[in-house]
Formats: C-alpha cells, sequence, structure tokens
C-alpha cells in the first residue's frame, strides 16, 4: 500500500499537482498481481492521480482528520487493468489473433502483434501464409530477431525482438525515453472555464471529448472522463473493429465512423472538433499531420482545444514514429525478459495484464484533467515506453499474496444492456467524494451512432 502511495505520488508530481491534494488520498486493499514488477501498485497510483485530478475539478477539498475523499480499492484496480465486463449469457471474443505471440528466432525471441488484419498481411508478407502456430514458429526460426523486426516494420507491420533491461538502456530511443517527462505539457494560460451543465455527482458533465484513440490506453482515459459525465464522442474508420475490447471500453461513449479522405467527413470532423473541449489521439507522430490535421491546424479549428496525445515508443529519438502496442513496448524496454529472468522460464513472461496501457489511460485522463483545472489549453503527451520507465523505477514487487478470488459483490447491482447482450461490470475500483462513477450508456459496437454531439448533460 505504500508502494502505491509513492507511485501515486510521483505521478502527480508529474501532473504538476499541488502537494496537498495528496493529504485527501487513501489506498487501501490487499494481495497484489503474480508478477516481477509492481503491477498492483502502478495500477491503484495510476487511479489515484485520476481520482485527485477529477477531485480538483470537482472542488473535492482535504477535510484535517476526517475520511480521505479520494480512496482506491487495489483489488479492485488490479482487476480493472485486466477486465471490468462479464457477460451474461454471451462471450467476448479472443483477443489474440491465432498467430500472434512470441516465438524463437535464431538468436532469441521476437513478438509478433497480428490483431489488425493489415498487420498480419505484414508479417505473412515477410514471412509467407501461415495457418497456425507451428507454421509460424517454423517460418521465424531461420530468421535473427533484429533483421525479422525490420522487416516486418518496413512492410507496415508491428513487431518487437526481445531486449532486457541494460540493452534498452543503452539503445539511443531508450536513453530519448529516459529524458521524456512522464507527462510532457505545453500549456497556453488563456482559456476561460469551460461551460458545463450543473449536474449533481457529474462533475465532467457538458465536457466535449473528441476521442480519437484505439488499442488501449486512449479509451481507458475517456472511459474515465465518461464515466464522470463527459460527452465522450469516439471516431473510428470505416473498416476498424475491435469486437474483443469494444464490450470493455465503449461504455458511456457514443461511436461513430468517419472517413477522413473524403471531403464530407472532413468537414463533419472539423465542425466536431471545433466544438470540442478535449481531444484525445493515439496515432503515431506525424499520423494526423499527414491527414491534414496537424498541430497547428488542429490549433486553428479549435483554439482553446485540450490535446491529449498518446504513443507508444516516445515523442524524440529514432523510434518516435514507430507503431506499437503495450504487448510489443514490454518486449523492447526489458519487461519481459526480466519476467522471464524472475520466474526462471524458458520464454519471455509478460506482465499479467496490459498495464502499460492502462496506466497510461488514466494519467491521460488525469493530464487533460489537470489542465482543465488550471483553465488553460495546450497540449499533453504521453507513451507507453515511458509508462514502462516509472514501472521499472518503481522497483521490484514487495511479496504479497494475490488478490482475494472476485466474488459476486465485487459487481455492480445494475445489469448493463450491451449491444452484445445483459453484462455485469465490476465496482469501481475509485471513490470520489460527491461523484460516483458510472455510466448512462452501455457499451456498444463501433459506429453505432451519429458524429454528433450530445444535447444534454452527460
Amino acid at each position: 500500500m505504500q508502494q502505491a502511495a509513492r507511485v501515486a505520488a510521483e505521478i502527480w508530481a508529474a501532473l504538476d499537482g499541488p502537494p496537498g491534494a495528496l493529504d485527501r488520498l487513501g489506498i487501501s486493499g490487499d494481495g497484489a498481481l503474480s508478477s516481477a514488477f509492481a503491477v498492483t501498485d502502478l495500477a491503484a497510483g495510476s487511479i489515484a492521480a485520476a481520482g485527485l485530478a477529477l477531485a480538483e475539478v470537482a472542488g473535492v477539498e482535504a477535510v484535517a482528520g476526517a475520511e480521505a475523499t479520494v480512496q482506491v480499492d487495489r483489488r479492485l484496480a488490479s482487476f480493472w487493468f485486466a477486465t471490468s465486463v462479464r457477460p451474461e449469457g454471451w462471450s467476448v471474443p479472443p483477443p489474440w489473433d491465432p498467430v500472434a505471440g512470441d516465438y524463437r528466432a535464431r538468436d532469441g525471441w521476437i513478438r509478433l502483434h497480428t490483431n489488425a488484419p493489415r498487420h498480419r498481411a505484414a508479417a505473412e508478407r515477410v514471412l509467407g501464409p501461415q495457418v497456425d502456430r507451428d507454421g509460424m514458429a517454423r517460418a521465424v526460426a531461420g530468421w535473427e530477431t533484429g533483421a525479422l523486426e525490420g522487416a516486418i516494420l518496413a512492410e507496415g507491420g508491428a513487431a518487437a525482438e526481445m531486449r532486457d533491461g541494460p540493452a534498452w538502456a543503452a539503445h539511443p530511443q531508450g536513453r530519448a525515453v529516459a529524458a521524456e517527462p512522464l507527462v510532457t505539457f505545453d500549456a497556453e494560460p488563456s482559456r476561460g472555464p469551460v461551460p458545463r451543465e450543473s449536474c449533481p455527482g457529474r462533475p465532467l458533465a457538458g465536457l466535449r471529448v473528441l476521442d480519437l484513440t484505439r488499442v488501449l490506453a486512449g479509451p481507458v482515459a475517456s472511459r474515465f472522463l465518461a464515466g464522470y459525465g463527459a460527452d465522450v464522442l469516439r471516431i473510428d474508420p470505416p473498416d476498424w473493429d475491435e469486437p474483443a475490447l469494444a464490450p470493455e471500453v465503449t461504455v458511456g461513449k457514443a461511436c461513430a465512423r468517419l472517413d477522413l479522405r473524403t471531403p464530407e467527413d472532413r468537414a463533419t470532423f472539423e465542425r466536431l472538433l471545433a466544438g470540442a473541449d478535449v481531444l484525445l489521439h493515439g496515432y503515431r507522430p506525424g499520423a494526423l499531420e499527414g491527414l491534414g490535421y496537424g498541430a497547428a491546424e488542429r490549433r486553428r479549428i479549435a483554439p482553446g482545444l485540450i490535446d491529449v496525445g498518446l504513443d507508444a515508443y516516445g515523442w524524440t529519438g529514432p523510434w518516435a514514429r514507430r507503431r506499437g502496442f503495450d504487448s510489443l513496448v514490454q518486449m523492447s524496454t526489458g519487461i519481459a525478459a526480466a519476467g522471464q529472468a524472475w520466474r526462471e522460464a524458458v520464454r519471455p513472461v509478460p506482465l499479467p495484464v496490459q498495464a502499460l496501457d492502462h496506466a497510461t489511460g488514466y494519467i491521460a485522463a488525469a493530464a487533460a484533467l489537470r489542465l482543465l483545472a488550471r483553465r488553460t489549453s495546450g497540449d499533453a503527451r504521453l507513451s507507453l515506453a515511458r509508462t514502462a520507465a516509472l514501472l521499472a523505477a518503481a522497483g521490484p514487487a514487495a511479496a504479497a499474496e494475490p488478490p482475494a478470488p472476485e466474488t459476486a459483490a465485487d459487481l455492480a447491482q445494475a445489469v448493463e444492456a450491451t449491444a452484445w447482450g445483459p453484462a455485469r461490470r465490476l465496482r469501481p475500483p475509485l471513490s470520489v467524494a460527491g461523484a460516483a462513477m458510472r455510466w448512462d450508456r452501455p457499451a456498444r459496437r463501433l459506429g453505432s451512432d451519429a458524429p454528433a454531439w450530445s444535447a444534454g448533460p452527460g
């Protein structure tokens, strides 16, 4: 619990949060996820930072001698970093493509990320068409990891060779990430208060959040904001789907599609952006520029915008434009290698949950709220690789029993009528005085809604 509080304090300092706010924080609960790293403490600490930022926006004050006004349950935080939705009478599709995973090459291990059809196609252009993991393993075995990683990336795919911690620290990208702050702010103190509806218990009612993010940090951030009343509109391209993730992360949001290659949809997007208070985007650096929506153009369209960007490998250094995902960043930055050594395993050992994604998402939500509280427009930039550095710096996990198994008492009472069928959701891991985390829209399929802001409070 003390380690979780230290992680929360470090994140809060990176957010330039007022130190006295930590007095309102309480973290409780026993048990920890089994890992070489303090994953449960990262979960609790990042959720705590988001809670502190929310309390600041909501005007919740700490009272000396009183019960903490921001409280985090470490056990529930651990569960939420895995999945929060519990289907009733239906099931969520498997999260991984059949040939995604870790493979032994001639000189080490490499991970192929093939969940998106285009990424699998890129890997198969290099390795040949494969129908199963056995065939992929035979194809990978003759390659050196660095050469295969480069070949797949050159085809537009996603892969990462396994490096240990010292190798990453010595790598030019590792050095670049180490020099970046956890959150890079570029604020402009010229913003007035965002007009928001008065809605008891919903401190973010009326806040418009345009969500251009996908797997997985950005959707976690916008899910958090929606949980306190923000009007979140997620935009996806016509051909994108996340069947394994949509039930988890679309709760509370409207989900629309736009093709930014067509004039009509570009005009719609620009109207939406002009009406947004917060933009969340998770494209690789340069991708929005390629669509004609670089930082200067976004500011022109929406001068008072809070612009929060997420990427995989950091915003500086030779890999700043490299595509990546949580599991790949774990391979690159030494996390999977450390897990292998810790468990004395024969293959890479990842974190027990996609902790880099989830933690970065909560920190991103906190960054947006800090800018909102300071009444500033401007940018915040975060990356999975920098969150990995935060996790590594927190030190090894303290010895602890696993969290107690989930029970029916851990589930919210209400049944959620998702687009796939009824479901229950875990109780929130965060409690903020006077503001209950809840969602007014059930989880829905991508593209279910019109590309428009809602008319009422959240």
